[in-house]
């Protein structure tokens, strides 16, 4: 429905929240009741003069009545349509909705907006609660002590015939410990909330890695022009804090720079606007492996692409996240992506669309492959490297009718009930929370 021919609808809204009978509005605008009955019925377009008196009478500014709710409100409405899976013809009707109630749609997109901040949080603190080696040495530190203080104050109460020298022993390692108690809640508290508390969370090498490539986006594009330099990056980044995180990088980077070599950015992207994001194909044009293609249409950035690289025992080498896609700081990842798949067969290449749990359930199309990293030695297993790229799917009519794998992103963070790959119980089971 055209913007304007909500102008009636919006005058009507407007005159029943105030109140106003329609013959008294018409007699004081000056026109007949039918004729306001027409325009409030979206039967008459309304300009003019007429639209400031009508304004005027309604004591709103004349945009209100003619431009309805701004594009921001319309957008959050047909968002949240679509994350409820409403017909299509619901979303469309957001601006409509948008103009004859007002107040509820600011509430509903305000509630909209609140559970997806929500969400995200849940998801961060969930896996942080779950596997964070710092968070797990914080809480035993405080519970050490504070059975430290308790076992001292239980001999103090129960045996009466301590001297008095062993009892200002005991009285001084209680005050010892109080104080080590006091710091470490400081410290716990402020891992946990890094805005209001004392300290900082450090975070795990990979995380440090994490924030550097994402903090220095356009530093890794001249980087792969040959006009920056890996070394100078890695030891001036702020974020690499540890031994083992500048290590990662300095990895991450060089095996960037190769790749780049082959694969230049700029004729990948003309490569996808002939062939689309067709990882067999782009890799036999281009004359690269399939993992190698991968790992560049990552760098591209209209993609909004993920990627993780895992090696032959698991652990995630590598990941960048994309929206909608849970990719845990810590712990093993969900034995059901395609990238653990491809381990046992190396070249094979497997495409697969798969659903994550999250508030819109959302669906990514991952291509994954294997291959050997490193020489061939006499009578020694292959060390291999399995590569994932995620995209997002694409919104088309009938595009979640495509058969999929419902996946998570770790058990100890996934919802999902009756899982076949499940190892450990989620924290996120019924009576915890959900999504």
């Amino acid at each position: 429905m055209a913007r304007d021919a909500l102008t009636g609808t919006r005058i009507r809204e407007r005159r029943a929240m105030g109140g106003l009978k329609q013959s008294d509005l018409a007699k004081q605008i000056g026109i007949s009741a039918s004729y306001l009955n027409l325009i409030e019925h979206n039967r008459r377009r309304i300009g003019g003069k007429l639209l400031l008196d009508i304004a005027a009478a309604l004591d709103v500014e004349p945009t209100v009545l003619s431009e309805g709710a701004e594009a921001a409100l319309i957008a959050a409405l047909q968002e949240a349509a679509q994350r409820a899976r409403l017909p299509e013809e619901e979303s469309a009707r957001a601006e409509e909705f948008a103009g004859r109630f007002p107040g509820w749609a600011e509430a509903l997109a305000a509630a909209h907006r609140k559970i997806a901040d929500l969400q995200r949080m849940v998801e961060t603190l969930s896996d942080r609660l779950a596997h964070d080696p710092e968070l797990a040495a914080s809480v035993h530190e405080v519970l050490s002590t504070a059975a430290s203080i308790r076992s001292t104050a239980s001999i103090l109460a129960e045996d009466k015939s301590i001297t008095a020298e062993w009892r200002d022993r005991f009285h001084a390692n209680i005050d010892a410990d109080s104080r080590r108690l006091a710091h470490s809640s400081k410290a716990l508290v402020g891992f946990l909330d890094a805005e209001t508390g004392e300290a900082a969370p450090s975070g795990s090498p990979q995380e440090e890695v994490a924030a550097f490539l994402a903090g220095h986006a356009q530093a890794l594009e001249t980087l792969e022009g040959g006009d920056a330099e890996a070394d100078r990056l890695v030891t001036t980044a702020t974020e690499l804090a540890s031994a083992q995180s500048r290590h990662l990088a300095r990895t991450i980077l060089d095996r960037m720079v190769q790749d780049s070599a082959r694969v230049g950015l700029s004729d990948l992207k003309d490569a996808l606007s002939s062939h689309g994001p067709d990882v067999i194909t782009l890799a036999g044009h281009f004359g690269v492996s399939v993992p190698h293609i991968m790992r560049r249409l990552a760098a591209v950035q209209q993609l909004d692409a993920g990627l993780v690289v895992a090696d032959r025992a698991g652990s995630l080498l590598f990941r960048k996240d994309t929206d909608g896609f849970a990719i845990p700081r810590h712990g093993a990842a969900c034995p059901l992506w395609p990238l653990f798949q491809v381990m046992g067969q190396p070249g094979q290449v497997i495409r697969a669309r798969v659903e994550m749990p999250t508030r819109d359930n959302a669906v990514f199309d991952c291509y994954a492959a294997a291959e050997q990293v490193g020489p061939a030695i006499l009578n020694a297993p292959p060390l291999l490297e399995a590569t994932m790229l995620i995209l997002p799917a694409p919104d088309t009519p009938g595009a979640r009718d495509v058969p999929m794998e419902q996946v998570g992103p770790a058990c100890h963070i996934c919802p999902r009930s009756g899982c076949r790959g499940r190892r450990e119980p989620s924290i996120l089971s019924d009576g915890f929370g959900g999504f």
